[in-house]
């Protein structure tokens, strides 16, 4: 049977959510570019910023610059960035970070606290996370309102609820976090929560080193090692939201045990815990690495310790080893090193590229591109602030509707006209 056309209010609303998505990921962009951009005339891209200027999420105003060409400039709209925010959680083995992210993808606020090794104690973690949040409204505009919240995990995550079905590094297993968290936040929100590498990709796809390509990998590492994966500019992430755990296939089945219980797998190879053994850091391994331990050694290496240098070595092999494996598979235009794999890339690239050059076949690697995270330690950051943004950028309608009754986190945006909506 043949699909009917989409009805006149279905046409709007993806519109809407089109330009909206525009906004978000481009920034101030003028009408007329909206209007090539998304293939529209310009009458029908001044309603559809009206609409959305009268409900507060963006708003238009005159170029900063018109330069000395005639006639009329063309309105330049800009998100509401300080007005319209997603709550945004990175939860790590080592580090737990909230951050309040306003549309447009600008970090307006963040609370962030180390993480001792020990037994997981959700009911902590959830405790700890709702007393940022409570920071981080307090110190928003009293206009403001919260629109979404998204969380990065380390560990597996089943997409239709946010079980955390295994956490190994974090000892997390079925743990119900998404529900924890939405209940324990109390603002009428529902928390999203997802792979934090899977997370990490899309980031760096939308923000990132990554903008404009369309088959990438992401390589992330905290003190395990997972992988994000878009093909064709989508996330592949498997039917239930396990997809990526490149980081649990095996490239040394003889190699060093890894906590999910095989032998040989790359996070066991390349992880931190490797990189820490192998450099004979034995403190850092007993409980006091993280981010800052795995600098250290890169840091070592760049000032001539043997020991270091010959670290890097072992697992620059090894992570090459891997990527080559992943290339062949994949054939991505790049491959994007986060985490702490960041930095044992940029101190291994000689042998990262020597292994990918003798690992892998010519022709899927002939143009891949090895890059490292534009967004840093926030790369996961963001990626969990996208995934709260997903909702408004879907569907405008309903997020305004509830916008203008005060329904989202209990707060209100002023209408243009001056009255509250």
């Amino acid at each position: 049977m043949m699909r009917a056309a989409p009805s006149p209010e279905e046409v709007r609303r993806h519109n809407l959510g089109t330009l909206l998505h525009h906004i978000h990921l481009r920034g101030p962009v003028s009408r007329a570019e909206l209007a090539e951009g998304m293939g529209l005339n310009r009458s029908t891209i001044m309603a559809l910023t009206s609409e959305l200027t009268a409900a507060g999420v963006v708003r238009e105003e005159l170029p900063r610059s018109t330069g000395r060409r005639a006639g009329r400039p063309s309105l330049v709209v800009r998100p509401e960035s300080t007005r319209v925010y997603v709550l945004a959680f990175q939860i790590g083995v080592h580090r737990l970070v909230a951050a309040r992210v306003g549309l447009g993808g600008v970090i307006l606020d963040r609370r962030e606290a180390t993480r001792p090794r020990g037994p997981f104690d959700p009911d902590e973690l959830v405790g700890a996370l709702a007393s940022f949040t409570r920071q981080l409204v307090r110190r928003a505009d009293p206009d403001a309102v919260c629109v979404g919240a998204g969380a990065a995990f380390s560990g597996m995550v089943r997409r239709s609820d946010g079980m955390v079905r295994y956490g190994p590094n974090i000892g997390a297993v079925d743990v119900s976090l998404g529900d924890m968290l939405s209940r324990r936040l109390g603002l009428g929100l529902t928390v999203a929560i997802a792979n934090n590498a899977n997370l990490g990709a899309l980031a760096e796809h939308r923000r990132g080193v990554g903008v404009g390509c369309q088959d990438l990998l992401y390589l992330h590492a905290d003190v395990g090692v997972g992988g994000g994966i878009i093909v064709g500019g989508r996330l592949l992430d498997g039917a239930d939201g396990y997809g990526g755990e490149v980081g649990h296939m095996v490239v040394n089945p003889s190699g060093r045990r890894c906590g999910c219980g095989s032998r040989g797998c790359l996070e066991a190879e390349v992880g931190e815990l490797a990189l820490l053994a192998h450099a004979g850091r034995e403190d850092a391994v007993a409980g006091l690495g993280g981010r800052e331990a795995v600098r250290a050694v890169v840091d070592a290496a760049d000032r001539g310790d043997s020991a270091a240098r010959e670290a890097l070595h072992r697992v620059g092999d090894w992570l090459g080893l891997g990527v080559a494996n992943l290339v062949n598979v994949f054939n991505p235009e790049m491959v994007i090193f986060g985490g702490t794999l960041r930095d044992i890339y940029l101190g291994a690239a000689a042998q990262i590229r020597s292994r990918l050059a003798t690992g892998s076949m010519a022709a899927p690697r002939e143009r891949v591109r090895l890059r490292t995270a534009e967004l840093g330690d926030d790369t996961t950051l963001v990626g969990a602030a996208e995934l709260a943004f997903a909702e408004v950028l879907r569907d405008p309608l309903e997020v305004l509707a509830r916008l203008r009754t005060g329904a989202a986190a209990g707060r209100r945006l002023p209408d243009r006209s001056g009255s509250n909506v």
